[in-house]
């Protein structure tokens, strides 16, 4: 096991923190020391086990998964998206697998439909719920703060997209319910082409540090990303959905560093690269693909 970090354990507890239902002063107060003290933690001064031991309780998490010892499971989507924001602002390679292409890759546009999405597919009962919007619009922050890092930084990146789960968001438009009026599936079809339309321009300029691979056999439903750090990587599974019928309220994300689970992830996506169309090949794909759903 690799030496414990005061610096990612300090990570670790801002993502956890963020993804509370309590404020830094509630949080202080209820473990017993200060704001000032909670937050020199969370910037890498060594916290005391006890402090650990006892906030871990509070936010529901184990006391390993805090101090990063084997699998992080973590159940907020807030929490989920800082901890790859963290791991994201220290990379020098992404390699990704998601069904479309990465997030980071997105449009600007992708933001603003997004958030339509998440709040037309909200159960009735929580379309209003003040604490539900809260936590969509702090989970939106986070992507978007993910997207800015991205954007300063530029790691390089390796991205498999998937033609199917393409063609299903050209038919089915960026929506997040099924029971919405003609014209406006319609429109929400269009903001889908235009996202496409974004990866034919990714993969025919081919920017630099930008490799994307177009899967058109079957392929894992599995959401992955690998972070490649100067001195670790990191491995972290998604079960979060950033598309058409969004979700970012349920589920367990993990992250881990286990050598035998980023070699058996890696192993998946170079299996996969080779066969996978690139370039004006998978251009010319889309394309097709984006006739054949007029």
């Amino acid at each position: 096991m690799s030496e414990l970090s005061p610096k990612e354990i300090g990570q670790r507890l801002k993502a956890f923190r963020l993804g509370s239902k309590y404020s830094t002063e509630e949080i202080a107060s209820k473990i017993g020391i200060s704001r000032a003290a909670l937050y020199r933690y969370e910037k890498g001064d060594p916290p005391k086990l006890e402090a650990l031991e006892s906030i871990a309780e509070l936010f529901g998490v184990s006391l390993p998964s805090l101090m990063g010892v084997g699998v992080e499971y973590i159940s907020s989507a807030i929490s989920f998206f800082e901890r790859m924001r963290q791991n994201e602002a220290e990379s020098e390679q992404l390699s990704v697998m998601f069904g479309l292409v990465s997030y980071l890759l997105t449009t600007d546009e992708f933001d603003e439909y997004l958030e339509i999405s998440i709040k037309e597919g909200l159960p009735e009962e929580l379309q209003n719920d003040p604490d539900t919007l809260q936590h969509i619009s702090d989970v939106l922050a986070v992507l978007k703060e993910r997207k800015k890092g991205y954007k300063q930084r530029r790691p390089s990146m390796v991205n498999l997209a998937s033609a199917t789960t393409l063609e299903q968001f050209l038919r089915s438009g960026f929506v997040g319910t099924f029971d919405l009026p003609d014209r406006v599936l319609q429109e929400r079809r269009e903001v889908a082409r235009r996202e496409v339309e974004n990866v034919i321009k990714l993969l025919e300029e081919q920017p630099i540090g930008v490799q994307i691979g177009l899967l058109v056999d079957s392929v894992p439903s599995t959401h992955f990303q690998i972070f490649r750090q100067s001195e670790r990587s990191t491995l972290c599974l998604s079960p979060y959905k950033l598309s058409h019928f969004p979700n970012v309220r349920l589920g367990v994300g993990m992250l881990t560093s286990a050598p035998e689970a980023l070699e058996l992830h890696q192993q998946m996506i170079t299996e996969l690269w080779g066969p996978a169309l690139k370039g004006g090949r998978a251009a010319d794909y889309l394309r097709k693909m984006m006739e054949d759903c007029k």
